[in-house]
């Protein structure tokens, strides 16, 4: 059996582990697809359990059930013990431990030359026993008390059980990759509550056209990725012939980098989408279309076409691993805002941070994420000297459109660079090769917002009156 591994992982050019990982990744979608023929609420929570607990040991071996278990085990003593305070606890604690195993492990090195390890799974998992946490301490508070819709939907006011818990953490293998979703959602689907009650006037909605087409989508994503990947290796960042490119060529070849990129993290996430999907847990609800068709956001990931069209980097969070950015927007991002106060600057840098510790203490991690705040900020600029125009002008605000698209475009992929190469030597290398281009026009146009403050437009100001 190694040796027939072996073989394979060679013939498709990846190491043993991954292709071991790809196995098990994959076989999330018909042991998800099983779960639905499990009877009964106390059956399906074990079935979610060991069914996560066992691809987890197939994929990752037996150290990484001990390494899931040290934040879960963290996360449900705290709400035992100190609910009051759990959310807060947890969060330290679990972000305490991910960050030791970054460092240890160092991850993003094995990952870089084509690696896996459990961290990854590791970082889904610390997501959701933080919200977990978090929402039962919400579940202390009274709705009077200024909560956000959020907060009401997700808040817990009964402690979960102890197999609900693992379940909900290691579903059927969804901590692999994501997507993460709330504890509320999870019981509410395993018990057939909420939108997955369903009965002879309100049939269950068929998954199997959702996840034909999400595997169809993963399929095309890989082919183009392995298709791409050979031309445009990360390696001719530091090799001297990049650097006798004329500067156009340079700027190219670094949009060309981060689009082959992303191509392995959609693939990744259609796959994950499919599983979701045909479990059920990722229907979200009906369209207001006739006949109505069911939706299934909370499966979803990524827009693909949106975000290699995405208009401004503001929408960015909303295209771009999409229930991570929920994530840390209603538990980083909106929990920083004083009440009463609108959030600024330092709410979004505060979120990138964590984002980027989340993922890893590599320098690349964290100048990209920095540089991802200071782009959004910089395209806010763009986007209010935009709205400012008066309808009367439409040619002038059609040429602000444009350039928010095209500095949204050139900003995200020269930032994107970090994220991938994660030296710090490599992304200075790849920054200077372009002038800094991507770091200078984002500054200065928060140092020109903060001069030039137009008045909204009149018709806006109207209708905001």
């Amino acid at each position: 059996m190694g040796l027939e591994m072996e073989s394979l992982a060679a013939s498709i050019g990846v190491s043993v582990a991954v292709l071991r990982f790809l196995l098990c990744f994959v076989a999330t979608i018909p042991v998800s697809f099983l779960w639905r023929i499990v009877p009964g609420r106390l059956p399906k929570h074990l079935y979610s359990a060991l069914s996560g607990v066992l691809l987890s040991y197939l994929s990752f071996g037996f150290s990484s059930n001990l390494h899931f278990l040290v934040p879960m085990s963290l996360g449900y003593a705290s709400m035992v013990l100190f609910r009051r305070h759990c959310g807060l606890i947890t969060f330290f604690l679990g972000f305490g431990y991910l960050i030791g195993c970054h460092v240890y492990y160092m991850s993003g090195d094995a990952w870089k030359e084509g690696g896996i390890d459990a961290t990854g799974a590791l970082m889904v998992l610390t997501l959701k026993v933080i919200s977990c946490a978090i929402n039962y301490n919400d579940g202390l508070l009274k709705e009077e008390e200024g909560l956000s819709e959020a907060q009401k939907k997700n808040r817990l006011i009964k402690l979960p059980s102890l197999i609900e818990y693992i379940g909900y953490c290691l579903c059927c293998g969804s901590h692999f990759a994501g997507p993460v979703y709330e504890m509320k959602d999870y019981l509410e689907w395993t018990d057939g509550k909420g939108i997955w009650k369903h009965d002879e006037q309100n049939p269950p909605p068929s998954p199997y056209w959702a996840t034909i087409r999400a595997l169809l989508q993963a399929g095309f994503c890989m082919g183009l990725y392995l298709y791409l990947v050979p031309q445009f290796p990360l390696s001719r960042f530091i090799d001297p012939v990049y650097h006798d490119w004329p500067f156009w060529k340079r700027l190219g070849y670094q949009y060309m980098a981060g689009f082959t990129a992303r191509w392995k993290y959609y693939f990744i996430w259609s796959i994950s989408e499919a599983s979701i999907i045909i479990s059920g847990l990722g229907f979200s609800g009906w369209t207001k279309s006739s006949p109505p068709k069911p939706r299934w956001d909370r499966a979803k990931n990524v827009d693909i076409l949106a975000l290699e069209f995405v208009k401004s980097a503001v929408e960015i969070p909303l295209k771009w691993n999409i229930q991570v950015s929920t994530w840390l927007r209603h538990y980083v991002y909106e929990r920083l805002v004083q009440k009463g106060k609108k959030p600024g600057f330092f709410q979004l840098l505060a979120t990138q941070t964590v984002s980027a510790v989340w993922h890893g203490l590599y320098p690349g991690y964290i100048i990209f994420f920095v540089q991802s705040a200071v782009m959004i900020a910089g395209s806010r600029v763009i986007y209010r000297w935009q709205q400012a125009i008066p309808p009367s002008m439409a040619f002038l605000k059609s040429v602000l459109g444009f350039f928010n698209f095209a500095y949204t475009v050139l900003v995200l992929n020269y930032s994107c660079v970090g994220f991938m190469v994660l030296s710090l030597h490599e992304t200075l290398a790849s920054y200077g090769s372009v002038y800094y281009i991507g770091t200078i026009i984002p500054i200065t146009l928060i140092l020109l917002g903060s001069i030039i403050k137009p008045a909204p437009a009149r018709s806006k100001a109207r209708k905001d009156k």
